[in-house]
C-alpha cells in the first residue's frame, strides 16, 4: 500500500521535471513520424475544424487554395491528425484528474479574454502562415531538417520579446483581489475527491487506451496516432510543457530550464528523423520563405500576449481555466482566417520559394552536424542570456546602493 502511495505521489501528483519529460516527448515524435508517416503538429487540424464549420454554415471551400493544400476529407476520427490530438486531450484530462488538478477558474477580467482571443488568433494566423505551430516547427520542422523551421524559431524567439514587453503595459497589469477564507477545506474533503478523480482519471485513460488499441487492429495509423496522442497528452500536462513559458520566462525572468529542455527534445528528436529519413521515409520540408518568418513574428507576439502556446492552452484548458478555452477558439478563428487569405498571400511570400532540405543541402552526415551544431549555438546563446540576466540583476542593488546613502 505504502508503495502505491509513494508512486501515486512521485508521479501522478507531483508535476515532472521538464527536461527528461520533453525528451521523452522528441523520442516520441520521431517514432511517430516513423510509424505514422506524419509529423507532431496540431493547428492545421484545427484550420481544418474551423473549414468544417464554414462547410456547415454553407460556404463552399472547392475554391479555397489552403484547404485544398492541406485537404478536409473525412473528420476528425477518420484523420491521422483528429485522432491524435483527441488522444491529446485525453492523456491531458487523464493526467489532470490523476493530480486532482481539475477546477473551473474563471479570468480574473475582460481584458484576459480580450488577449486570450486576440493573441490565440494571431498566433494561430501566424503559425498555419508558417506552415506549423511551435510542435510542427520546434518538435519536428527543426528535427525533420527543414530549413524553413529555423526561420520560424529564430523569429518566434524575437517575436516572443515583443510579446513579453507588450505584455507588461499596465492596461495589462490588472491588479489582484484578495478574498477572505471563512476556513479551510477539510483535508479528509480533499482526500476523497482527490481519489474520486483518480479513479475516473484512470478510467479514461484505460478506455481510451483500449479504444486506440483495437483501432489498431483496424486501421493502424489511426490507432497508432490516438496511442501517440494520449502519451503526448500525459507528457505535456504532468511536465507542464509550455513554449510561451519557455519564451516569457526567459525574456522577463531569466529562467531557462524549458529553454533548455526543448533544446535538448529537439536534439533527441532530430537522431530519430534522420534514421528513417535514411531509410527512406520521406520527410516534411517547406518553403523557406518570407511566410516562415512573418509567421513566426506573429506566432512568437501572439502566444506570450494570449498566455499560451498550442501544448500549454490544451492542457490548462481540460484543468478548467477557461481563459484557455479562449485562446483555443483564437487559434481555430486565425488558423481560418489564413485560409481566406493564402491565396492572396501565398505567391509572393511562400509558394515559389524553395523547400530547403539540410539532408540533401549538405549531406546526409553534413546536414545532421549542421543541424547539432545549430542546436548547440542555440543553447550557448540560451545560457549566455541565462547569465547576463542574472549579472544585470545583481549588479541592480549595486548601483543603487550609492544614491540611497547619498539620498540619506
Amino acid at each position: 500500500m505504502q508503495t502505491w502511495q509513494d508512486f501515486r505521489h512521485q508521479y501522478l501528483v507531483r508535476f515532472w521535471s521538464p527536461v527528461p519529460a520533453v525528451i521523452a516527448a522528441g523520442v516520441l515524435s520521431a517514432y511517430y513520424f516513423g510509424i505514422t508517416g506524419t509529423f507532431w503538429a496540431v493547428t492545421g487540424e484545427f484550420t481544418r475544424w474551423g473549414g468544417h464549420v464554414l462547410q456547415w454554415l454553407g460556404v463552399d471551400l472547392s475554391g479555397w487554395g489552403y484547404f485544398q493544400l492541406i485537404g478536409t476529407q473525412g473528420t476528425p476520427l477518420t484523420r491521422v491528425d483528429g485522432v491524435m490530438i483527441i488522444g491529446m486531450f485525453a492523456g491531458c484530462l487523464s493526467a489532470a484528474l490523476w493530480a486532482n488538478n481539475v477546477k473551473l477558474r474563471m479570468p480574473q477580467h475582460r481584458i484576459r479574454v480580450a488577449q486570450a482571443l486576440v493573441g490565440g488568433i494571431i498566433a494561430g494566423f501566424g503559425a498555419r502562415l508558417a506552415m506549423g505551430c511551435n510542435l510542427a516547427a520546434f518538435f519536428t520542422g527543426i528535427p525533420q531538417f527543414s530549413l524553413h523551421a529555423w526561420f520560424f524559431a529564430i523569429a518566434t524567439a524575437i517575436g516572443s520579446l515583443a510579446g513579453a514587453r507588450v505584455s507588461m503595459w499596465p492596461v495589462f497589469r490588472i491588479p489582484v483581489r484578495l478574498e477572505r477564507v471563512s476556513g479551510q477545506r477539510p483535508l479528509a474533503q480533499r482526500e476523497q475527491q482527490a481519489r474520486r478523480r483518480l479513479r475516473a482519471g484512470m478510467l479514461l485513460f484505460a478506455a481510451f487506451g483500449a479504444w486506440a488499441v483495437a483501432l489498431v487492429l483496424d486501421k493502424p495509423k489511426l490507432g497508432f496516432a490516438a496511442l501517440f496522442g494520449l502519451a503526448f497528452g500525459l507528457i505535456i500536462e504532468r511536465a507542464q510543457v509550455c513554449f510561451t513559458s519557455a519564451f516569457r520566462d526567459l525574456w522577463l525572468t531569466g529562467r531557462t530550464q524549458m529553454a533548455k529542455a526543448i533544446i535538448f527534445g529537439m536534439a533527441v528528436s532530430a537522431i530519430g528523423v534522420y534514421g528513417y529519413a535514411q531509410l527512406g521515409l520521406d520527410q516534411k520540408i517547406f518553403w523557406a520563405g518570407p511566410n516562415a518568418v512573418l509567421g513566426g513574428l506573429l506566432f512568437g507576439f501572439g502566444i506570450v500576449l494570449a498566455g499560451g502556446c498550442e501544448t500549454g492552452w490544451m492542457y490548462r484548458a481540460v484543468e478548467g481555466q477557461v481563459h484557455f478555452w479562449w485562446v483555443g477558439l483564437g487559434n481555430v478563428l486565425g488558423s481560418t482566417l489564413l485560409a481566406l487569405v493564402w491565396d492572396d498571400l501565398a505567391p509572393t511570400i511562400a509558394v515559389n520559394y524553395d523547400r530547403v532540405n539540410l539532408l540533401k543541402v549538405f549531406g546526409p552526415q553534413g546536414g545532421l552536424l549542421v543541424t547539432y551544431v545549430l542546436l548547440a549555438v542555440a543553447l550557448a546563446l540560451v545560457l549566455l542570456w541565462e547569465r547576463h540576466f542574472f549579472n544585470k540583476r545583481r549588479r541592480l542593488p549595486e548601483a543603487a546602493s550609492p544614491a540611497l546613502g547619498t539620498a540619506a
